[in-house]
């Protein structure tokens, strides 16, 4: 029995090209997200405050700066596992806080937006179990 790590296999061109488009994704879809709150952080206050919440302009700027982050953070492959699970549990808060079931029985559609969101956190779950990928991803380094 050896103590060191195993060789991985190489990834074969189609593995790490997915890898790279899924990471892409995200970050474009959060990047959307983002623009559209920079564009009019008023409009996103005021959808924020007619779910019920307190202070929405500063949640607006809270949840600009988190995909901020996010986005730096799936273009990079730093801290991807962690975002990709930050960025799971922010999808899931805004499935129930903006298209959960009270808003189910005056449009149908949000049943169909609200079902979305847990396609994209199956993403990012499974996107935070096997990581970032081993191409384009910064890599801290070693502590001494």
């Amino acid at each position: 029995m050896s103590l060191e790590p195993a060789q991985s296999p190489a990834q074969p061109p189609w593995q790490i090209a997915a890898i790279l488009i899924g990471r892409l994704i995200f970050a474009a879809v959060f990047l959307m997200a983002v623009t559209f709150k920079f564009i009019d952080m008023g409009a996103t206050a005021g959808y924020i405050a007619a779910a019920g919440f307190p202070f929405p302009l500063v949640l607006a700027w809270c949840a600009a700066v988190l995909e901020v982050v996010l986005v730096l953070c799936f273009l990079t492959g730093a801290f991807f596992s962690q975002a990709a699970l930050v960025a799971g549990a922010y999808v899931l808060f805004l499935a129930f806080a903006f298209h959960g079931p009270s808003h189910w029985a005056g449009n149908q559609a949000e049943f169909g937006f609200f079902v979305d969101h847990f396609t994209f956190l199956a993403g990012l779950l499974f996107a935070a179990v096997h990581g970032p990928g081993r191409v384009l991803t910064w890599k801290p380094a070693p502590a001494r």
